[in-house]
């Protein structure tokens, strides 16, 4: 080929770019279309439906059904993985010599077959995951779920080998960098940030009325962060909580009633959401567990006033300067009625969009990748 070219493989349709991983897709196949890179992107369709703006910004796209069920499921390798398998898929890259992106582990079948021995294949991380399943096997209540969560972090963690065929690891924070450096320690592990949506900084100045907490409530981890906010830190909090997101299940939605300071906005519009977060006082960025940068900090860095986050939504990342930490219940308290009266400076936004511009830009991250990977036009 004489242009510049790359496969990129995708766990899922990248569009609409509207939860974590997706989003560091769409927006990284966006920075390098506009970088010129001719990319041909391979991505399964399961639970979403074929985007013809995916023609606007790839040379081709091809979809590929998953393989969901019972037999991907009884298999030693992960679901996420043994699910994800097409021959139509390694025929076609077999059909040049361009550099091949795998997004996530879910994406990486065929990263040690032999019909791509000698290729550059590079493993863009979102999480490690056998980390992550084990954190919602603690954080799940049904047990046939606990079950499947720690099954599967078990066949994650043996799968993680054949990340050694990967000629570089492409990850979304340090921690998640040197994790994987001391596992592969002959391999290029760099620490690349998450592609987003944000192209400058739009953190309004002054004060906001409520504090706000946004999530997929149907995450385990998100729900159970909700319920403890409505629980244990509305009812001493100097200004009202709204908590937003997707499908609130029946615990969150019971402890925001019993909340006498908290209100709940399910199902949001993405036009509500960004509302809601431009204009908050402050943003509760709480995790209970540290799996690199979150996409919906960095959007909220990019968009909010005061953050107040705890030091496992910060791991891995160099925005602690500029965010209000907080590591417990009284922490978390104090800071948000100690901000309640102070507005968002513009030293503060300043600092910020520094930080920001530093290392978070896409058109920097667009020029570093293409450079790690030998596609610059």
């Amino acid at each position: 080929m004489s242009d510049h070219h790359i496969h990129v493989i995708a766990f899922t349709i990248p569009y609409p770019p509207n939860y974590g991983g997706v989003i560091d897709v769409y927006y990284k196949l966006v920075a390098l279309h506009r970088a010129g890179v001719k990319i041909h992107l391979h991505c399964y369709q399961y639970d979403r439906d074929p985007a013809p703006e995916l023609q606007e910004i790839c040379h081709e796209v091809h979809y590929y059904p998953r393989k969901t069920g019972m037999a991907s499921a009884r298999s030693l390798t992960p679901y996420i993985v043994q699910s994800r398998q097409e021959e139509t898929l390694i025929a076609r890259l077999q059909k040049d010599k361009a550099p091949i992106l795998f997004e996530g582990l879910h994406s990486c079948f065929y990263i040690d077959d032999e019909r791509l021995k000698g290729r550059d294949k590079i493993y863009r991380e979102s999480n490690i995951e056998h980390r992550y399943y084990y954190h919602l096997f603690k954080a799940e209540p049904t047990m046939r779920k606990r079950l499947y969560f720690l099954t599967e972090a078990m066949k994650l963690k043996i799968f993680e080998n054949k990340l050694q065929h990967a000629s570089l690891m492409l990850v979304v924070s340090e921690e998640d960098r040197k994790y994987l450096k001391k596992r592969f320690p002959q391999k290029r592990v760099i620490h690349l940030p998450s592609f987003h949506a944000n192209e400058s900084f739009k953190g309004r100045e002054g004060l906001g009325r409520y504090v706000l907490y946004h999530g997929n409530l149907s995450v385990a981890e998100n729900s159970k962060v909700a319920t403890y906010i409505a629980t244990h830190i509305a009812p001493d909090a100097a200004m009202p909580i709204i908590l937003a997101g997707l499908n609130p299940n029946e615990k969150v939605r019971s402890a925001i009633a019993k909340s006498n300071n908290s209100i709940l906005v399910a199902n949001p519009s993405e036009e509500e959401l960004n509302r809601l977060v431009a204009n908050a006082h402050s943003h509760l960025m709480l995790t209970f567990q540290a799996t690199g940068l979150k996409l919906k900090l960095l959007n909220t860095l990019y968009q909010g006033r005061h953050i107040i986050a705890n030091s496992a939504m910060c791991s891995g990342t160099n925005i602690h300067q500029v965010v209000h930490l907080a590591e417990n219940k009284e922490e978390v308290i104090n800071t948000i009625n100690r901000l309640k009266n102070i507005p968002f400076t513009p030293e503060e936004r300043k600092k910020r969009e520094e930080t920001l511009n530093d290392f978070y830009t896409n058109t920097a991250n667009a020029r570093k990748l293409m450079e790690l990977i030998g596609v610059c036009p």
